[in-house]
């Protein structure tokens, strides 16, 4: 990842791409202050440099059949390099864990996923403590989300380097 020193405008643009990714390189450049070519080689240099993982739709889950959202809070019997990656490959393959965190505290892991029903919940949650390794799990269901922003909030005028364009 080769490392930029960001500026307002660079910062400018992050914050504009987070909130909208479908957002015109015209507007995004006007948003900027800047015109369309440099604007379109500073997000080239922003996903290069790793500040930019990716482009997505927001899905709504339940419009799409999973009504039921819930995290896990998984405990293994080892925290060895091999168990700890072994159980990262195992949920990696679920299309149902959306996140997996590994965490610093009385828990190994922290998951969200996503199921159809309770049912489904149900199997997920009985799928996961019959998991190699997995001595513990505890699920919290959520019950409505009052807040979910992706990304990182991000304070444009923290740039203080010059722009070059």
């Amino acid at each position: 990842m080769r490392r930029v020193k960001l500026d307002r405008i660079d910062l400018q643009i992050l914050q504009d791409l987070q909130e909208d990714g479908r957002i015109t390189n015209v507007e995004l450049a006007r948003r900027a202050g800047i015109s369309a070519p440099p604007c379109l080689r500073r997000v080239r240099a922003l996903e290069e440099a790793g500040f930019i993982r990716g482009y997505h739709a927001d899905l709504q889950a339940e419009a799409l059949g999973f009504e039921v959202t819930f995290f896990a809070l998984i405990g293994l019997d080892s925290q060895s390099e091999a168990v700890l990656n072994e159980f990262e490959n195992l949920v990696g393959g679920w299309s149902e864990v959306r996140e997996c965190h590994m965490a610093r505290g009385p828990d190994d892991f922290v998951l969200r996923l996503v199921a159809r029903n309770t049912a489904h919940e149900n199997e997920l949650t009985q799928r996961l403590t019959s998991a190699p390794h997995v001595v513990t799990v505890k699920t919290i269901q959520v019950i409505r989300t009052a807040k979910s922003t992706p990304g990182v909030p991000i304070d444009v005028d923290q740039g203080l380097e010059p722009a070059a364009d």
